[in-house]
């Protein structure tokens, strides 16, 4: 069994555990269900960086990322630097998250927040809306088309933007549709977790100019961002990079003004 076949099978348990203790019905009570989105993919279009930055303590790739800062001081550091948005990695076992984090992030910010998260149940859509997200995470490589299209449909009727993350192009033949968003391709691979830029400029051409193409992992300098914009690209996401530091909001704020300059 691979990592990522583990990761989803944790999944289905952990979230059939936690419908069990929290109906439905708890989450749409919350404060934050009726909040409006705030569009990344509007932003992203908008911007000159198109810098989506990440809260991540640490991944299977990686063990520990960065566990000292707290969510707060991150996402608000973010914010101040100017990124588009903020990706929040929600999943507990593997990379060391939680739906709290979420909740935090939100708590001091107005700016596009990311559920980012392996997701397999309408029911991960709903926990997201509550706790203030305003898009969330599909991951082609563990969805069939009908679960992408049953799931973005979700997402549409709940106020959801909708980020499609794609490998390769039979992940990206199945996904295309209406009620996405945003396609991503993940320039890491999932079995060696090698990672190569490559990637994103060989489907480049083959995703409709009707989604905001948006580049993910592996992206740490200037230059390959300026290389990918060239390909179509408008929104990058960058994790680690500025998680490894003892500011990321700094990082980013110094990184987006060196791409803009």
């Amino acid at each position: 069994m691979s990592i990522l076949e583990r990761i989803v099978s944790n999944k289905k348990i952990e979230v059939k555990h936690r419908k069990s203790l929290f109906p439905i019905s708890f989450w749409e009570a919350s404060p934050l269900f009726d909040r409006k989105l705030n569009s990344l993919s509007a932003r992203l279009k908008e911007s000159r960086s198109g810098i989506i930055a990440e809260h991540k303590r640490r991944s299977p790739s990686k063990q520990n990322i960065n566990n000292s800062l707290s969510v707060n001081e991150v996402a608000k550091g973010y914010e101040d630097a100017g990124v588009c948005g903020m990706s929040v990695l929600t999943d507990g076992k593997y990379f060391g998250g939680s739906l709290d984090d979420l909740n935090h992030a939100r708590a001091v910010t107005n700016f596009p927040l990311l559920r980012k998260e392996f997701i397999v149940n309408e029911y991960q859509l709903i926990e997201a809306k509550a706790h203030g997200a305003d898009l969330i995470l599909l991951i082609a490589a563990v969805l069939t088309r009908e679960e992408i299209k049953q799931l973005s449909t979700v997402a549409k009727q709940l106020d959801l933007e909708v980020l499609l993350e794609v490998h390769n192009q039979e992940e990206l033949e199945k996904s295309l549709m209406p009620t996405i968003d945003m396609l991503g391709v993940n320039n890491r691979n999932l079995k060696t977790f090698e990672v190569s830029l490559e990637i994103s400029k060989q489907l480049a051409e083959q995703i409709p100019n009707d989604f905001v193409k948006v580049s993910e992992s592996g992206i740490s300098d200037i230059e390959a961002i300026k290389d990918l914009q060239t390909y179509g690209y408008q929104g990058f996401l960058v994790g680690e990079n500025f998680m490894k530091t003892n500011d990321p909001g700094f990082a980013s704020q110094q990184f987006i003004k060196q791409l803009e300059g």
